[in-house]
């Protein structure tokens, strides 16, 4: 037996659709920062902004990172193994 009619039936749809609609929304309002590149900036730009005056007042320094070496050191430990052959 039936005992539920058609109208209390839309109704728990519509406010079903209404709740899921308002998590669809919540849930876009978070991950919407990652729909961006980050911004970065140069020491000179982080120094003089709000980052800048946060590390001062810190006590830290902002500065320019070391520039890459042209011959980069092997790192230590064991090597790789070859891959197994499957065949």
């Amino acid at each position: 037996m039936v005992t539920d009619t058609p109208h209390r039936r839309t109704g728990l749809a519509l406010v079903s659709a209404a709740i899921a609609l308002l998590c669809v929304g919540a849930l876009t309002m978070l991950v919407r920062d990652r729909w961006h590149p980050p911004e970065i900036k140069s020491a000179e730009q982080a120094r003089q902004s709000a980052t800048g005056q946060v590390a001062r007042a810190a006590g830290a320094r902002v500065m320019p990172t070391d520039p890459r070496l042209a011959v980069e050191p092997k790192p230590e430990g064991p090597k790789r193994a070859q891959p197994a052959n499957p065949f």
